[in-house]
């Protein structure tokens, strides 16, 4: 009797227990219509919460997992894939422009000889390399300070859009890959002088040896081309891209909390970065208005040097510049010194080059008439060596410098400012080397001191006739004393 009691009621229980199992407390206490589409799920980051931050944020609704990621164990620049490629593209940046200066023989003694074109070019010799350095650099200075201001969507318009961006884009990165991007560019000078010895020895017929040259330099080219679209990719890159966007969206907050319209600050970012922006221009300017334009016509003063003539231009200018230019780019790697405030002492004492080069074997089509103080190779080279490493040494700190004067979320500005104040630097400096062969073609110091020793010489010589005359005087007056001022007399007579 009891067992069918028993059943009875396990039956009816877990009946109810069916028909309950499927509500919820919200099925069983519904919310107004008006309050459902606000309810958000439970947050499970207690500690962040007390930091009061956007619900987005707390709920992860901004952050990919892949940025999460970056954010927790921010990665290395494994075996250096972003340094190096950086470094490639500070190669490919001067990469037609290095081409060109040292084919320097090429144009100048071949495609510009009297031979080839039946007239007379020595105007367009002397002033080829500083022509070829104002029509190419030209385009540099226009984009340059425009890309600061407008953003170009189209790649390499122009080299000065190329040169700009990859100077943007080094500034997201650590101070040092903007070094990478100077010794790109003294790299790419040693490698195109190699070059172009190479093909000078293995090739003898200078047009042959020109194919292969310019050949080598667009594969560079290819390879620039290629790794600019791998650079976007590496986890490296990307972590520091998404740093610098996470500063500017932090300044957009802040303009958007006080009810600023947000905009760049451009004059303010300039006035912090102007000191370092000046080391840069005037650096620039006194490498360029010296190299290459004046240092590629500095020749041979002793025929029995080590280094022959044919190669004399090619190892003692090109080559020794570039490489001491590098080093001295590394050096700046190693010692930060001068710091920022005491920078531009050294910037501006670099000016004794000028003179010191004009001074030495510097020939023109023309012939100069300025003495040459420095007839010695070695006095040459030497000074030659202090000038490529104080450049790469001095512009590599101005550019570091031009992006730590600054917000980091301004950096890339100051980048972008630095390198149209390189540009600039490099177009007055080529237009300044066009006034060297008028100097050494039309002043001469030797002259001046003639002159003076001629004028001497002529008030010597009528101080002696003066005195004769006196003689002559006394002799007529027979012995008689007279003072200067009657014998001033007696010839003033005379003379009537």
């Amino acid at each position: 009797m009891m067992i069918p009691l028993v059943e009875n009621f396990l039956l009816k229980s877990n009946s109810r227990r069916k028909k309950t199992s499927h509500v919820s407390y919200f099925d069983a206490n519904p919310l107004p219509n008006s309050e459902k589409k606000y309810v958000e799920p439970v947050k499970l980051t207690p500690a962040w919460e007390e930091k009061n931050l956007p619900n987005d944020v707390l709920n992860f609704k901004s952050v990919t997992m892949e940025q999460a990621e970056l954010e927790t164990n921010p990665p290395k620049d494994r075996f250096l894939l972003v340094y190096f490629i950086i470094l490639i593209h500070g190669i490919g940046i001067l990469m037609p422009w290095n081409m060109f200066i040292n084919a320097k023989s090429y144009f100048e003694d071949y495609k510009l000889s009297q031979n080839y074109t039946n007239m007379d070019t020595s105007f367009y010799v002397d002033n080829f390399m500083t022509f070829l350095g104002i029509f190419s650099q030209f385009p540099n200075v226009l984009f340059a300070w425009l890309n600061i201001f407008v953003k170009f969507k189209i790649f390499s318009v122009a080299n000065g859009i190329y040169q700009n961006t990859m100077y943007g884009i080094a500034a997201k990165l650590p101070a040092a890959y903007t070094g990478a991007i100077i010794l790109g560019n003294n790299v790419s000078g040693i490698f195109t002088t190699v070059i172009s010895i190479l093909s000078k020895i293995l090739y003898p017929f200078p047009r042959t040896a020109a194919v292969y040259y310019f050949l080598v330099a667009l594969l560079v080219l290819f390879i620039c081309f290629d790794t600019y679209f791998v650079l976007p990719l590496t986890k490296f890159y990307k972590y520091h891209d998404l740093q610098f966007q996470k500063a500017q969206q932090k300044e957009l907050a802040i303009a958007e909390e006080v009810n600023i319209v947000h905009q760049i600050p451009y004059w303010k970012i300039f006035k912090s970065c102007s000191k370092q922006c000046f080391n840069v221009f005037y650096t620039f300017f006194i490498t360029l208005a010296l190299f290459p334009a004046l240092q590629s016509n500095i020749r041979q003063s002793d025929p029995n040097f080590f280094i022959g003539k044919g190669f004399y231009v090619d190892v003692m200018c090109f080559l020794t510049f570039n490489v001491f230019a590098a080093a001295g780019n590394l050096l700046a790697d190693v010692v930060e010194f001068p710091r920022p405030e005491k920078l531009h002492i050294v910037v501006l004492l670099r000016t004794i080059f000028v003179p010191l080069f004009l001074f030495c074997n510097y020939q023109t089509q023309s012939g100069r008439i300025l003495p040459i103080y420095f007839n010695n190779d070695y006095v040459y080279w030497i000074t030659g060596i202090l000038f490529a490493l104080t450049s790469g040494h001095a512009s590599s700190l101005a550019l570091r410098y031009c992006s730590k004067t600054v917000a980091n979320e301004h950096s890339v500005i100051a980048g972008m400012f630095g390198a149209a104040c390189l540009v600039s630097g490099v177009s007055v400096g080529l237009i300044t080397a066009f006034i060297f062969p008028i100097i050494v073609n039309n002043i001469s110091c030797e002259e001046k001191k003639s002159v003076v020793e001629e004028a001497m010489i002529d008030k010597k010589r009528k101080r002696d006739q003066f005195s004769c005359v006196l003689r002559e005087l006394d002799s007529l007056t027979f012995g008689l004393r007279m003072d200067e001022d009657t014998y001033v007399y007696l010839l003033s007579l005379v003379t009537l």
